[in-house]
């Protein structure tokens, strides 16, 4: 048994994504899948997820620290 789901994103995005998955042989609903039964086995997100400082942020840090 299955359900749908919906969600929306970018245009470009969806087509970049289809065209990646499918030179993986992959459709959509798969790839889609493979990742949501990833962050369940790992209790989280299957990846990393960071935010990378800019350089303005990077040196007022570097600053903040000079004081």
């Amino acid at each position: 048994m299955t359900t749908n789901i919906s969600l929306r994103m970018d245009p470009e995005l969806k087509k970049q994504a289809e065209e990646l998955f499918h030179d993986l042989g992959l459709n959509m609903s798969t790839a889609l899948t493979m990742f949501l039964r990833q962050a369940v086995r790992n209790q989280g997100i299957p990846f990393e997820v960071s935010r990378t400082p800019n350089a303005d942020t990077i040196e007022a840090l570097e600053e903040s620290l000079r004081q």
